[in-house]
């Protein structure tokens, strides 16, 4: 048996994907990893397959899926299904979403352009030592109201 072939334990895996062994646990808890076997030890032992596994998680996640996508879609996979066109539908969503979050990155980044030339302003005309209240100055200027935020992250993984 080569190198390249002998089993993993969640600690090789961890290092060579750039995870902790906490997360290389979860990500089998949540299934988008399969449930490695054991050693007599009761070591868990993950395929060298399991390294491209979790660069697929980690790429995807960095697209905006969530686990539970990601488990849902690897588990139709895994069965033999074929999960491509719920991958576009979502991969179509995130992006939607994301285009959104630039449009309010961009309102925000212009309102905060006015704001530092209004307290430029302000700080220009107070007296040294004395307060300009310039935090306080939010509440009578709030944030134009946006739509709340998406979670391009996926942060609300299960």
């Amino acid at each position: 048996m080569k190198e390249t072939d002998s089993p993993l334990r969640s600690g090789d895996l961890a290092k060579l994907t750039g995870l902790s062994p906490d997360t290389i646990r979860h990500y089998e808890r949540v299934r988008v990893l399969p449930e490695a076997p054991r050693t007599a030890s009761g070591y868990r032992v993950y395929g060298r397959d399991a390294v491209d596994r979790v660069r697929l998680v980690q790429r995807a996640l960095q697209l905006g899926f969530s686990l539970s996508e990601l488990s849902e879609i690897l588990k139709v996979r895994d069965c033999g299904g074929v999960p491509c066109h719920r991958v576009l539908k979502l991969t179509e969503e995130k992006l939607r979403h994301l285009g959104e979050h630039i449009e309010e990155l961009r309102e925000t980044q212009h309102y905060m352009r006015r704001l530092v030339k209004q307290w430029r302003k302000t700080l220009a005309h107070t007296e040294p030592g004395h307060k300009a209240m310039l935090l306080h100055s939010l509440a009578d200027d709030p944030l134009p109201v946006t739509k709340p935020t998406h979670n391009l992250k996926g942060r609300n993984r299960t």
